[in-house]
This record gives structure tokens, sequence and C-alpha cells, in this order.
């Protein structure tokens, strides 16, 4: 089952059990998805719905970050809860260690030595953990391996 068929079944299902706030965040992410298809006129592959999906999570938790820094802990916690339905529609995530271990292999496929190949590499690896781990995850321990 794809990710926008998997949607709209958990939005029925939300619906009938009067979630709004999962049902609002669905909605939105529905959206953005078919927003995304007419601005590419095409059908989504699930790479495209994933970067989408990447796309939303990464606007939840700037917003965590902002409202949390401004003492707002009552948006922040509506945010949180926006965060944890949309981690649910995602891969499952790689461990530090495996992310590592990712980084060691494109580093060394690369014949990567100093920071002036960081582009190089970040690019080869987050083509390979698209979905699976957060950037900055990677961005920290590629500095980490090339200083």
């Amino acid at each position: 089952m794809n990710l926008l068929d998997r949607l709209t079944v958990d939005m029925k299902e939300a619906m009938k059990n009067k979630e709004k706030q999962r049902l609002s965040v669905i909605r939105m992410v529905k959206s953005a998805l078919q927003n995304e298809a007419i601005n590419l006129k095409k059908e989504l592959t699930e790479d495209e719905a994933l970067t989408v999906l990447n796309r939303e999570l990464k606007q939840r938790k700037d917003s965590l970050h902002e409202f949390e820094k401004a003492d707002r802990e009552d948006l922040a916690e509506k945010v949180r809860e926006e965060v944890v339905i949309l981690k649910a529609y995602m891969p499952e995530q790689l461990s530090d260690v495996e992310v590592a271990e990712i980084v060691k292999q494109t580093i060394q496929e690369i014949g990567a030595s100093s920071k002036a190949d960081m582009g190089k590499v970040m690019g080869a690896i987050m083509s390979k953990v698209k979905g699976k781990t957060d950037g900055s995850v990677v961005n920290r321990l590629v500095q980490q391996f090339l200083s």
C-alpha cells in the first residue's frame, strides 16, 4: 500500500474515532502530497512522497524549536503531537551506529580526504539514507570523519 492510500485509510479511521488532531495532520500531509503531484504534473513515486513527508516533518521540528525558544509551551505541545503522528508514516530510522557505518563506507568509496569533499560525500550519503535519518546527524558524522 503506498503512502497516499495509507493516509486515506488512516484519515477515514481518524474521522470515525473523532481524532481531530490526527485528522488535521493527515489532511495537511495529503494536501502537501497532492500539491507536489500537481506541481510535478505526475503521480508521485514513493521516493518523492517521502521527500514531501520529510519536508513536512522538518517544518514541524523547526516550528517546535521556535515555540520552545519563545516559551510557548501550549503551541509546542500541539506541534510535538503532530511530529509523533508524522513519524508514524516515516520509514524505520537508522541508529547512529548504522549511519556512521554508511558514512565511513561512502567516504572510502568516494575517496574523500578533507572537508573540501564534504559536498560530494553528503550528496552520496543522503541519497542512500533518504528519510531514514536526519540530515543534521549525517552532517555531524561526515564532519567528524573528515576532520
